[in-house]
Formats: C-alpha cells, structure tokens, sequence
C-alpha cells in the first residue's frame, strides 16, 4: 500500500528536505506552503503523483479545505508532518515587535494545532498514524533575542506532549522532533556560531528514521540532544551569565 504523507512548510528547507525523501519511497505527498512557485517546482521534480496547497497555517478554514481535499484524493494520510514555522528575532521593549511575537506564536503553535485536527479523528477511529510535530531545542531555555521563537517551540514541545498522552492507546503516534541548528533559510541570517549544524536533507534522512521508529521525543543532531540535557542542568545564575553574551537573531519581519 502506497505511503501517504502531509507536509507543511514544503516549500523550502526540511519541508523539501523530508518530501524528496518520502518520494524516494515511493509516498504520495500532500505539500503545503506559502510558495505556490516553489511547491509546484518541488512536485514536478518529484517521482510520482502529488498534490500541493498554496495555504498559510495561520489560516485555520484553508488549512481545513486543504486536508479535505488530500483525504478525498488519496485517502488518510499515514504521517502528518507539522513543520511550518517562522522565526524573528525580537526585544520586548521594542513595541514595534509585538506584531512579530504575535505571528510567530500564531504559526509555530497554532498553526500547528490546525495542521493536526483534521485528522487526529479519522487517524483515532483508524487506528493507526504519525502525528509530527517539529519543535526545536531554542524551546528547551529561553535565548536572548529569540523571546518569540523559544516560547513558542517551548510551547510546541509542551503541546505535542499533551496530544501524546490524549492519544496513547489509540494506535496514533505523536513524535515530537527537537533539531538543532540545519542549514536552512531560516538559519541563513544568523550571524553567530552554529554548533553542530547539519545539511537539511541529511537532517530529513534523520527525521524519517526518527518517525518511522515512532519516538515519542528526539534531539537532532544528537550532539544537540547532549547540549539539550546539559541545558536543563545549568542553575539559573550559571545560564544567565553564560547567555547574555550570546549571538542573537537579527530583529525583522518573521521568516
């Protein structure tokens, strides 16, 4: 039986990344993005039959029409791919940034949540499916100059973890996938050090793996995962003064 598989944030980037990688395989694809140009220029160098949506996932109703319309062509998907995200840097003090913390928190959460609600019943009476949700580890402790995008991936990892336990026993998996740094455009106008940063289509190699296996939660790369955990260790005082000098995201329009 033919793999089904709903990607948003195809475009560009890990989207891309993970839809050149599940055709590979053979899979139908369902990819969402902002950039019609850009999807239409994915599928056709794609194997196989796909459909694309030209949708923001700040848009609940058209995120809902095209889900609708992916499950009565092809059917329920088997994995929901929840990667739309954006990223700014912002300063609270600034009032001009209270619209970007407002469209980051938008798409990167509930975005998110609109992304999966189409499906988490039919998947329930199912049976059976993946609901992936990419976080990042800027949501494990808060960075200076990111107050937007690490409290909303931190409420993205928060989230995935109550949809994990709403569905335990029901067959539906919930993975949970924190990547570091991948060379995106979204990482592209960062002007600081980039530990242990990974090509986007070998990070995707690592996702699908990750979501094949079913994990319930994983750092990539895991060397991340290792920085993660030391991280959540750090006393207040050590972190703080460690992080005030960090690199910091450039302020603007989210990406």
């Amino acid at each position: 039986m033919t793999l089904r598989v709903f990607i948003t944030g195809a475009s560009s980037g890990i989207g891309a990344s993970l839809a050149r990688h599940y055709a590979a395989r053979g899979a139908t694809l369902g990819l969402l993005g902002r950039r019609e140009s850009a999807l239409a220029e994915l599928a056709g160098s794609l194997p196989g039959e796909h459909a694309i949506y030209c949708v923001d996932v700040a848009e609940p109703a058209a995120l809902a029409v095209a889900a609708a319309d992916f499950m009565a062509r092809f059917g329920l998907p088997d994995v929901v791919v929840a990667n739309a995200g954006v990223s700014a840097g912002t300063l609270t003090e600034e009032a001009d940034d209270l619209a970007a913390f407002a469209r980051v928190m938008h798409t990167n959460l509930l975005g998110m949540v609109a992304t999966f609600q189409p499906f988490v019943a039919p998947m329930r009476a199912r049976g059976s499916g993946r609901l992936v949700g990419i976080a990042s580890v800027a949501g494990i402790r808060g960075l200076p100059g990111a107050g937007a995008y690490s409290a909303s991936k931190a409420a993205v990892i928060a989230y995935l973890e109550s949809l994990r336990v709403e569905l335990h026993g029901s067959g539906v998996r919930v993975v949970t996938i924190a990547p570091g740094y991948i060379a995106t455009p979204m990482t592209a106008v960062n002007t600081y050090p980039m530990p242990f940063m990974l090509p986007a289509d070998e990070a995707a190699r690592r996702f699908v793996k990750a979501i094949d296996a079913g994990s319930t939660y994983t750092v990539i790369p895991w060397q991340m995962g290792v920085v993660a955990k030391l991280l959540r260790l750090l006393p207040n005082f050590l972190f703080d003064r460690i992080f005030a000098r960090a690199g910091r995201k450039p302020r603007g329009l989210p990406l």
